[in-house]
């Protein structure tokens, strides 16, 4: 009787055969993606199939973050490069993946986005080396070929918004294997003649007639530009590698030209505008400074030195006429009490009494005598009369009481 093996025999067995033929161990097979699972764990399953066959696949988690540039989805033609292997508890073989490529423009969409990191990786997509576009240029520089519908559009759109603005072309190759070089020899030229700006591109076209511009010798053409790039290559669908590394992209070329060129007769209304706008405020301005000279002017009148002085001297004119005012009144009033007192004190004068009659009576002591007590007999008594003097001795004294009684 022949031997008797195991499942697990032979599925070993069949197992070491695989492991045995270097062809399977590193080998590429081109197919279409079918059943494609992202499982929970990483890992993605998948089978390639053609039109007379299928094949299960599996690529690890380990090997995505390396081999794999894109999201796998159904129906992809790709190029699965790895190992055909057997997994002995199913006794199944299966293509174990470690690199997946797309097949044929996938190929290229692929290469994009490697280069693509590559550049960003690198820095030469960040904002802080973008350039601002010059709001007024008046040179600008166009690498693009000399007989496309790009350039013709930019001429055109440059003439109807500034006819002032100076076009530099420097044709240039947009298509085909020197395309990249051309491109780029075209911008250094350029960015050595001190233009305002540069636009770079090519009308639309497939992702192989937009090639050269996801070349990374374009890409560093543009990066070592020290003049402003503006990127327009194809349609706006289109996006190149030029768009991200240029300080500026445009869907297209003709919105490029509308981006460069400023519009003149656009810059023209406003300027006029402005200058209105200008003009209206320097008056109302000059209308101001006219009032508050006008206001300055009518209170240094009041402030006027001179009219001070006048003022001051006026009123010191009315004070001295008012003290004139009261100083004579007031002398008025002194002759008026004056002359009051005056006649009192003249009536009061023992001289005025003399000169009608009377005589002042003075003792011994020369002391008034005006009362009879004041004197004895035998005493010296002076009169004084009107002319002269008299001197007596007093012989006889009598007194005479309120009711005229002699005592």
């Amino acid at each position: 009787m022949a031997s008797i093996y195991s499942v697990t025999q032979v599925n070993s067995y069949i197992k070491n055969m695989f492991a045995q033929d270097f062809a399977l161990s590193r080998i590429s097979v081109r197919g279409e993606i079918s059943n494609c699972k992202y499982h929970t764990s990483g890992h993605i399953y998948f089978t390639l199939k053609d039109k007379g066959g299928t094949l299960s696949a599996v690529m690890f988690s380990g090997q995505r973050r390396t081999g794999l540039r894109f999201q796998m989805e159904e129906g992809q033609q790709v190029v699965v490069t790895g190992a055909v292997d057997v997994y002995e508890r199913d006794g199944k073989y299966q293509l174990y993946a470690k690199k997946v490529e797309l097949d044929g423009l996938g190929g290229l969409f692929e290469r994009f986005l490697r280069l693509k990191d590559e550049l960003e990786e690198m820095g030469m997509f960040a904002s802080e080396y973008k350039q601002p576009i010059p709001k007024y240029a008046t040179r600008v520089g166009i690498v693009t070929a000399p007989t496309g519908a790009a350039i013709r559009d930019i001429m055109n759109i440059s003439a109807r918004r500034n006819p002032y603005v100076q076009l530099i072309l420097c044709p240039a190759l947009v298509q085909g294997e020197a395309a990249s070089e051309s491109i780029a020899a075209g911008l250094r030229r350029l960015d050595a003649m001190g233009l305002d700006v540069i636009i770079v591109g090519r009308g639309g076209g497939s992702i192989e007639d937009l090639w050269a511009f996801n070349e990374e010798t374009v890409a560093r053409a543009i990066f070592e530009c020290h003049t402003p790039v503006i990127s327009a290559v194809g349609h706006e669908t289109d996006v190149t590698i030029a768009d991200y590394v240029a300080d500026l992209r445009a869907p297209t070329p003709s919105a490029a030209a509308e981006l460069a060129v400023f519009d003149y007769k656009r810059f023209e209304d406003q300027r006029l505008t402005y200058k209105k706008v200008i003009v209206r405020a320097m008056e109302r301005k000059a209308e101001r400074q006219r009032s508050l000279i006008q206001q300055y002017r009518f209170r240094l009148k009041l402030r006027d030195p001179g009219k001070k002085i006048n003022e001051k001297r006026q009123q010191l004119a009315d004070m001295q006429e008012r003290m004139e005012r009261i100083v004579e009144q007031r002398l008025k009033e002194a002759r008026h009490r004056l002359a009051l007192d005056s006649g009192r004190l003249h009536g009061l004068s023992p001289l005025e009494r003399i000169s009608n009659g009377f005589g002042f009576v003075t003792g011994p002591d020369g002391k008034r005598v005006d009362r009879v007590e004041q004197v004895n007999v035998g005493d010296l008594m002076t009169v004084r009369m009107a002319d002269g003097r008299l001197t007596a001795r007093v012989t006889e004294r009598e007194r005479i009481d309120e009711y005229g009684k002699i005592d």
